[in-house]
């Protein structure tokens, strides 16, 4: 019997430490889950257009299937793993950091010979001989909604000492894809349909001999190891301006980590600037009590009889980086009655099919989609105007500030909800005993007698 109890005992905690690295897994797995972007990855598919007395050739594209999260400068890099002893003789529009061992070929020398080649794409200005098309922009790629024509980057390959037919071909293992920083994990390959291509005339159809896609999901939590944009509010109801938290990003410390930041004040700015590293793309920021790159700042401006009037604020503190093709996502319940927006471009997200509650914004072409680095050039800032919903409208409990606000796809750190400005006639009242309220109507009851 006690040989039973002990078999039991046994088993529960087996099972008890089972569930727990199930739950862990679990909890794990969902970090790369956008909640207002769930279908959103990067794709990339290998199409073999052809074979070679030893290989194939390939032409490999990566899709930007995000709706706001873009691949942003020094651009993309790709690597993977060969499953055999593949080369690459050749490549056009992309090109290897290494080249690798090929001592063993005498004759024509292999682009690379790494068993792990790392790829990067070339920049704007290349030949015309080395380009294909969607090849040759410095591995920059928009995102869906942004800029859907550029949403994707492609090169060709040439690979040799690889089968020769679609049984003896082997699908590279082990994706890697940085944009620029880490924030990318990509699955296995998974050999799907062969590619059809129309040719210009749309008369004739052809296909890919073999292909297979491979799913890269992005993480913020990969990504860096702090957030990288901050919120603050104010209203013209309250004199108070709620800052960015304390040390979102980061805290001032010039004792263990001095030069982390910039004092704007400081005379030796110029020289402090120059002198950064820059190659280097950590952020070099300006001395803040929330030390982000970035701070969105949201201001209830107006109120009209049917409307009301925000303006919004997108300031760049980083002196290490100009941001092109910036781009924000807001969620806030007015959202489905926003009437007009100045100096921004708009257009509505619906994560959660019919509700209409969540909208990306991003610069006008030439005027300011360029947000410059920190300094008195570095902020872009536009105004929305909302229609009023009388069943739902509100000033109250901070209904009129966002739920969420992402800044280039990452999700910016909010004030705490208890800070918000409040309405003046909001404020709570104290509560008076009943005793005192009793006494209060006694007294007054006397003096009104005794002047009776």
């Amino acid at each position: 019997m006690g040989f039973f109890f002990g078999l039991v005992s046994r088993f529960t905690t087996f099972t008890i430490v089972v569930v727990f690295l199930l739950s862990s897994f679990s909890f794990t797995s969902t970090d790369a889950y956008d909640a207002l972007d769930p279908t959103g990855n990067i794709t990339i598919k290998w199409d073999v257009i052809s074979w070679t007395p030893d290989g194939y050739v390939a032409v490999v594209t990566m899709f930007n299937f995000q709706q706001y999260r873009h691949i942003q400068a020094p651009g993309w890099t790709l690597g993977w793993t060969w499953a055999k002893k593949e080369v690459i003789w050749a490549m056009m529009g992309a090109q290897t950091t290494e080249q690798g061992d090929c001592s063993k070929y005498k004759g024509n020398i292999p682009h690379c010979c790494k068993k792990d080649p790392t790829v990067v794409d070339l920049l704007p200005g290349t030949p015309y001989n080395q380009q294909i098309a969607n090849c040759c922009k410095g591995g920059v790629i928009n995102s869906w909604v942004q800029d859907p024509s550029n949403a994707a980057s492609s090169f060709q390959v040439s690979v040799g000492a690889a089968g020769t037919t679609n049984k003896t071909v082997r699908v590279p293992k082990n994706f890697t894809l940085r944009a620029p920083g880490p924030g990318y994990t990509c699955g296995p390959a998974k050999i799907v349909k062969p590619t059809k291509f129309v040719t210009q005339d749309g008369r004739r159809v052809t296909q890919a001999m073999m292909t297979w896609n491979v799913t890269c999901t992005y993480s913020q939590f990969l990504a860096q190891k702090t957030p990288t944009c901050c919120v603050s509010l104010s209203s013209f109801y309250n004199d108070t301006i709620v800052p960015c938290p304390t040390c979102t990003c980061g805290c001032q410390n010039n004792k263990t980590q001095p030069g982390s930041c910039v004092n704007p004040e400081s005379p030796y700015l110029a020289s402090v600037v120059a002198g950064a590293n820059k190659n280097s793309y950590a952020p070099l920021v300006q001395c803040t009590s929330h030390m982000c790159p970035i701070r969105i700042h949201w201001h209830v401006k107006l109120n009209y009889k049917e409307y009301w009037r925000v303006k919004v604020t997108i300031t760049n503190f980083n002196y290490r980086m100009n941001y092109s093709q910036w781009n924000l996502v807001v969620q806030h319940p007015n959202l489905d009655n926003l009437t007009q927006i100045f100096s921004f471009k708009y257009k509505p997200l619906t994560p959660y099919a019919a509700i209409n509650d969540t909208a990306m914004l991003w610069g006008v072409k030439f005027y300011n989609d360029f947000l410059n680095q920190a300094g008195p050039l570095g902020n872009v800032q536009s105004e929305l105007l909302f229609r009023k919903d009388a069943s739902t409208f509100t000033f109250e409990k901070g209904w009129a500030f966002p739920r969420r606000i992402y800044f280039n796809g990452d999700n910016c750190v909010m004030p705490p909800p208890d800070a918000y400005p409040y309405l003046p006639n909001s404020s709570p009242r104290p509560d008076i005993p009943l005793l005192t309220l009793m006494s209060t109507l006694l007294l007054s009851l006397a003096f009104s007698y005794a002047y009776a």
